[in-house]
């Protein structure tokens, strides 16, 4: 069976006058650009513990199929602001599934897409654990009765912000959350 044990988080930010440079270069800023990287869904497996990036790498070999949830953005507007986030929420209950999410997009600052795509993580775990929320009130409420319901453990995020470069040049960047099998 192909399910993770164990996951870490990276970002990076790459620049360069071709696209796909532009993101390979982000990937070695992230440290993963020797790595065949496969995107899947937003499932956060039980029992999957989290690694620090150094030690997750540690257990992966240059080229290795290796799967991931990513969240990308590139653009060549000099100035833009732009922002790459994945969310992670994860569920008290031993042996119950969480959710990671990937938001990108223009003009936030890294923690509001950060947070972000953490409200969005724990916005779906507490759908599938059948906790009532006010999908109106802001995330700081949520968060609140997400934590006094006992069902969510913990949620986070990792994010990574840049503007678009000056002249003729791509600017990407990735947010990642890389599993380990």
């Amino acid at each position: 069976m192909l399910v993770p044990r164990y996951m870490f988080f990276t970002k990076g930010l790459g620049v360069h006058k071709e696209k796909l440079a532009s993101f390979e270069l982000a990937l070695r800023d992230a440290g993963i650009a020797h790595l065949n990287l496969v995107t899947v869904s937003s499932i956060f497996p039980a029992d999957c513990k989290i690694l620090d990036i150094n030690e997750g790498l540690s257990h992966l070999e240059p080229g290795e199929i290796t799967f991931c949830v990513m969240a990308r953005e590139q653009s060549k507007e000099p100035g833009r602001r732009i922002v790459a986030s994945i969310g992670l929420a994860r569920p008290s209950e031993k042996g119950k599934y969480g959710y990671l999410s990937e938001h990108h997009g223009f003009g936030q600052t890294e923690l509001e897409a950060g947070e972000y795509a953490e409200d969005l993580a724990a916005s779906m775990l507490a759908t599938t654990l059948g906790i009532e929320f006010d999908a109106d009130k802001d995330y700081d409420e949520r968060r609140e009765v997400y934590r006094m319901s006992g069902k969510i453990v913990e949620s986070q995020h990792i994010a990574q912000a840049g503007q678009g470069a000056e002249g003729t040049l791509w600017t990407t960047v990735i947010a990642v959350a890389v599993f380990v099998l």
